[in-house]
């Protein structure tokens, strides 16, 4: 049995969810089989279209709307921690090979759960299973446990421009 690594996807520039993704289709075209959890987010992204032409690709959303601009209500705290509570399960119970954890680090920066808990979580997955977490602000604690961190850096964005999230695109 390979062993499974810990990646962060993190910073301020576009594309960790992106990457995320593509490794997920990446690892479902090799015959693996991904889970892929959202925190935060519950409005309609393109990728919830997915299942219907991934095979062994499952998607949840532990959100309701974006609350970034605001501060998170009780049932945004709710939702995350059931969403870590499916997600501990989904990881020690070892059928699947890739764990995407995404904006799991937005969820710890607005203290929807702590990175401890967080990271309490990851440690009990089966030894298989790949981890990917995605997010800006990724905590300190989390970058050293992890085996892969990449930073992606904004170095120019046309939303800067006025150009609107695009479908398929952005979302």
């Amino acid at each position: 049995m390979e062993k499974g690594y810990v990646h962060v996807y993190t910073g301020n520039g576009k594309g960790k969810t992106t990457a995320a993704l593509g490794l997920s289709l990446r690892a479902v075209c090799a015959g693996k089989k991904v889970y892929f959890g959202q925190f935060i987010k519950g409005m309609k992204y393109s990728e919830l279209e997915s299942q219907k032409f991934l095979p062994n690709f499952e998607i949840h959303q532990f959100g309701r709307n974006c609350f970034i601009f605001n501060k998170p209500t009780e049932e945004d705290i709710r939702l995350a921690k059931e969403g870590l509570e499916t997600c501990r399960k989904i990881l020690s119970g070892g059928l699947y090979d890739i764990v995407v954890l995404d904006e799991l680090n937005i969820a710890v920066y607005y203290n929807l759960f702590t990175i401890d808990e967080a990271i309490e979580v990851i440690k009990d997955k089966a030894p298989h299973v790949e981890v990917i977490v995605t997010g800006r602000y990724a905590d300190e604690k989390l970058i050293e446990f992890a085996d892969l961190v990449t930073e992606m850096k904004e170095i120019k964005h046309y939303y800067k421009k006025g150009v609107p999230a695009r479908k398929g695109i952005e979302n």
